[in-house]
């Protein structure tokens, strides 16, 4: 059986603050983007800051270098916190709406919900879950796929039809317990960035993200998106 294929979400901060509003996530908190990545232009993020998500192009060189990371991290075991809620990404072009999900589940703590939101109630209903259960159960969630589907038709750029090779790809930098985490649902597990806190949080993410630029320097598909604290 195929697996399932959604539009791809455009790196829009507005269409992504607008999908998890609409799955009933307060307002609080809004994703914004991040300009640059030198001291200036981070310090206009306003904080804290939560989550970032990097949309990045999916090259033979990303592609190789997932391979041996892959084969490194299996022999070598990472210490990865159970509080860590990690998705597998099983929907085709499904990455934005994973890395929402990652953003999100991550960060309960920090973030207010409607009383019905059916975002709170897919994290609470996976919680036990393994990665590939949530995968599944994701599926299956109508409430989900219909709010992708018509986030994904609400950007700037014309939504490319569901067939379309898409080779953009997006994944989720949290803190959790003081650790940084990456979080990609095309990945067998977490990867782990050593320490991090709140104040640090934002620039610790982007020197990852920098390793990403470093690896495909002709590359310039990168966009960062940062969840803020709403500061209006």
């Amino acid at each position: 059986m195929d697996s399932p294929r959604w539009l791809p979400l455009e790196s829009n901060p507005e269409v992504m603050t607008k999908f998890v509003s609409c799955l009933g996530m307060k307002s609080t908190w809004q994703f914004g983007d991040v300009y640059g990545l030198d001291p200036e232009l981070l310090s206009m993020v306003p904080r804290p800051v939560c989550a970032v998500l990097l949309l990045f192009p999916v090259t033979e060189k990303y592609e190789a270098f997932k391979q041996e990371e892959e084969e490194k991290l299996k022999d070598q075991r990472q210490e990865v916190s159970p509080d860590v809620y990690f998705i597998k990404q099983t929907i085709g072009n499904a990455c934005g709406t994973i890395g929402l999900i990652h953003a999100v589940a991550n960060n309960q703590g920090h973030l207010e919900f409607e009383p019905d939101s059916p975002l709170k109630k897919f994290i609470e209903q996976t919680s036990k879950m393994t990665p590939e259960d949530r995968a599944t159960f994701l599926e299956k969630d109508e409430s989900i796929r219909v709010t992708h589907e018509s986030s994904a038709q609400e950007g700037q750029t014309e939504a490319p039809s569901l067939d379309e090779k898409v080779n953009l790809h997006f994944i989720a930098f949290v803190n959790v317990g003081g650790h940084l985490y990456e979080l990609d649902g095309r990945k067998p597990f977490p990867i782990v960035h050593g320490k991090t806190s709140e104040d640090t949080f934002l620039e610790d993410a982007v020197e990852v993200c920098k390793i990403f630029m470093a690896r495909d320097p002709q590359e310039v598909r990168f966009t960062i998106i940062a969840l803020s604290k709403d500061s209006y």
